[in-house]
């Protein structure tokens, strides 16, 4: 659980003529197309342009743009739309590494971009923030199947256009929904595979009525066992589209989310009970007893509670309005609200009951088992707006955003060993959030002379963040519950400039330079107390992006270079430590890099085959690192230049698209070298380098009036691979000896997915 983020509105530094191009023909198809008012068949696959697709204040990077970023297609986007997570369509693209806690990359998936973490990754959908508030992450479960509904994904890389909100600090995910059809009709879509993995969709589509309306609707079920022990996902999810489509003006109204029920998989496994007890074995939910069902290798009974589980309802909804003035002139407004409720249940084994004021015990020995629940209730609204000015010489954009976001968290105890009910009422922890964001934005892109392009883009961003009461974790010092007061206010001046040159038409060259804040996350704040000597806070965090890049574009061949060195003020990396629900502890370092070369090409070798690949080498470093983690064995010491954690120094993929009249295959290839878990450089608190290969079989029969079937087989992990693609780790010191702890994420060997899709 957790979710939601701040939402902003910065403008797309590369506007220019080809995007009001592009809208200025959607505008004369719709104008030609309402005054015919056809509604046959053939006039409304004719009239498909007459909806175009959601144009945002963040509008996207394109060809001239001076930005390293990846265009996922429709295409693309069908093949990974069995039942997986979409970070497992991220992977698809340069410098990302997915990450799933279940094995199947279904619940608890995320994802790293450039050895960034989810936190620091903008990710909008119709350029309505996904990222939450608090803590900054994207929880992709709490949005189910929202990969059906996505027409198109950009991925850009470093600072990008979008420097604006919470998370925009490594790179940029840009979703949009996908464009409504003007005829009637639909899908329905069946999957199953390994580990009672499933999945059930419905969509229906008015198509267009009466020249000017349309509504989309869709239900979809998501069902596993996971790889591992009882890592069960369960996942319900809808989307409800309106619109109103016009000459100059559309509007649409959005409402999609869904509820999740995932069996805890925060804990991963060490090494030495992956031996004991099998790759798929973790410790939630488990507990000891005398006449426990289970029993583990060294001889202890135990069983498991079957409701270890996080819990979560998320509903956005979105409202948004496209006007063109005039060729010149576009306008753009979009409102949103979020709701979001939610909570995961734990059995705690043996527990000291002192902890827990609202028990009433003040005996500091008692201990007993207990199913304690953490809770949340968030809500976050805010509007985006912009004008959009485009020219023979350029473009201007400007406008706003503003956000707020509220989130009381509470935690109460459904039972507790030994006592009754009307003993444990009350609330054992509980403390509010409110934070505001806003930004003011001003961006132009100016063309002196033929091919090339200079980009400017000033963004002002102020936040306040508030949170208040009393925390979760109990504090043996003070012999209370660990109190919050947190009241900061952030000014955030980001600039971003870029130059672009296109020469001999196939070739284009570009440079880029931007600066980005950001401010902690909520746990930042409140964990820091489990590593921290002192009582000091975190700082927010500065880069200064620089890039440098080539591309060629030609009809059988495209290949992109991309150079890039991203320098950090306080950047907060993570320790390899994490707090009870598994996120991760990060410290501020003073001066830290980021900085490599990503390579990308494509040659269609043959009309029926098309090889592409990617590699990525890069060095991630802190210098002059001085560990503070209180406990660590080298506590206080300078250890020099260290890598930072989960920073990989290669990432390389390779694929064959092999396809002929309606059958398609892809052999698709992806390595990643070692990672540390920490920033201590130790090997055996490390990931180890893995290389997988995935299998993608489709056939698409084609029947009358654009109806399809397709039929579709996924094969993971063909080759057997024994990997973990995340884990956690720490050192150290007990009674003068060094303590070394590792934990893993394994993830499934081979496994398939099937999948059946009917259009109608």
């Amino acid at each position: 659980m957790k979710r939601i983020f701040l939402t902003l509105a910065v403008a797309g530094l590369s506007l220019g003529t080809h995007a009001a191009a592009r809208v200025a023909d959607q505008n004369q198809s719709n104008q030609h197309t309402q005054s015919s008012q056809s509604t046959s068949k053939a006039d409304s696959v004719a009239m498909h342009d007459h909806i175009g697709p959601i144009e945002v204040v963040a509008l996207r990077a394109d060809s001239s743009s001076p930005v390293a970023h990846t265009n996922l297609s429709a295409q693309e986007i069908e093949r990974n739309n069995y039942g997986l997570d979409i970070p497992s369509l991220l992977a698809l693209t340069p410098s990302m590494i997915a990450t799933n806690e279940t094995g199947i990359g279904i619940g608890g998936t995320s994802i790293r971009l450039r050895g960034t973490d989810a936190t620091r990754l903008n990710v909008t959908v119709n350029g309505m923030p996904l990222n939450n508030p608090d803590s900054h992450s994207t929880y992709w479960y709490d949005t189910p199947d929202l990969i059906s509904a996505v027409g198109d994904v950009q991925v850009q890389r470093g600072a990008g256009l979008l420097t604006n909100g919470t998370g925009a600090f490594g790179g940029a995910i840009s979703m949009t929904t996908a464009t409504p059809e003007t005829s009637f009709g639909g899908s329905a879509s069946l999957s199953y595979g390994s580990y009672n993995t499933n999945k059930q969709a419905l969509h229906i589509g008015s198509g267009l009525m009466g020249g000017h309306w349309t509504v989309d609707a869709r239900l979809t079920h998501i069902g596993s066992d996971g790889y591992v022990e009882r890592g069960a996902t369960d996942l319900k999810s809808y989307m409800l589209q309106g619109g109103y489509y016009g000459s100059r003006t559309s509007v649409r109204l959005l409402s999609f989310g869904g509820v999740a029920k995932t069996y805890l998989t925060y804990t991963g496994v060490t090494k030495e009970e992956m031996r004991l007890y099998g790759r798929r074995y973790h410790t939630e939910g488990q507990y000891e007893t005398s006449h426990g069902p289970y029993t583990l290798a060294d001889g202890t009974h135990v069983d498991y509670y079957d409701d270890q589980t996080d819990n979560y309802l998320q509903i956005n909804n979105q409202l948004i309005v496209n006007h063109r003035f005039n060729k010149h002139w576009q306008m753009n407004v979009t409102g949103y609200y979020t709701y979001g409720y939610g909570y995961y249940k734990q059995y705690k084994d043996a527990r000291t009951l002192f902890e827990y004021g609202n028990l009433g015990i003040t005996d500091q020995s008692i201990e007993a088992d207990m199913i304690r629940r953490k809770i949340m209730r968030n809500h976050t609204f805010g509007a985006n707006a912009s004008a959009h000015y485009t020219g023979e010489q350029g473009a201007l954009s400007f406008g706003g955003s503003w956000s707020h976001y509220s989130c009381p968290h509470w935690g109460d105890i459904e039972w507790v060993d030994g006592m009754k009910s009307n003993e444990i009422g009350g609330r054992w922890y509980d403390n509010d959030v409110r934070k505001q964001d806003a930004n003011l934005f001003a961006s132009g892109v100016w063309r002196p002379v033929a091919g090339l392009s200079l980009s400017a883009n000033l963004q002002y961003r102020i936040v306040s963040y508030r949170a208040w009461g009393c925390n979760d974790n109990f504090d043996w010092n003070t012999m209370q519950m660990q109190p919050i007061a947190i009241d900061k206010l952030y000014h955030f001046l980001n600039p971003h400039i870029g130059i672009n040159y296109t020469f001999a038409r196939r070739h284009n060259l570009f440079a880029s330079f931007a600066i980005a804040n950001k401010e902690p996350t909520r746990a930042d704040f409140t964990d820091r107390y489990m590593f921290s000597q002192d009582k000091s806070e975190p700082h927010p965090e500065r880069l200064f992006d620089y890039e440098v890049g080539y591309r060629y574009s030609a009809q059988k061949l495209s290949l992109g270079v991309n150079l890039y060195y991203m320098q950090y003020r306080n950047q907060l990396i993570p320790t390899g430590m994490v707090n009870d629900s598994s996120d991760a502890l990060n410290v501020n370092v003073p001066d830290s890099y980021r900085c490599g070369v990503e390579i990308a090409a494509e040659w269609q070798i043959a009309k029926w085959l098309t090889a592409k690949g990617d590699v990525t080498w890069s060095r991630n470093k802190i210098r002059n690192y001085v560990d503070l983690l209180a406990d660590s064995p080298t506590y206080g010491k300078n250890l020099g230049t260290k890598t930072i954690a989960y920073s990989p120094d290669w990432i390389a993929s390779l694929a064959f698209d092999f396809h002929v009249k309606g059958f398609e295959a892809q052999l698709r290839t992806r390595y990643v070298s070692r990672q540390y878990l920490t920033n201590n450089e130790t090997e055996v608190l490390s990931l180890d380098g893995y290389c997988v290969t995935n299998l993608d079989l489709g056939y698409n029969l084609s029947l009358r009036d654009e109806r399809s079937v397709r039929f579709g087989l996924s094969i993971y992990n063909l080759f057997n691979a024994l990997y973990c693609s995340n884990g956690y780790g720490y050192s150290y010191m007990w009674d003068g000896v060094r303590y070394d702890e590792a934990y893993y994420f394994p993830q499934a060997p081979i496994h398939a997915l099937a999948n059946v899709t009917v259009k109608f």
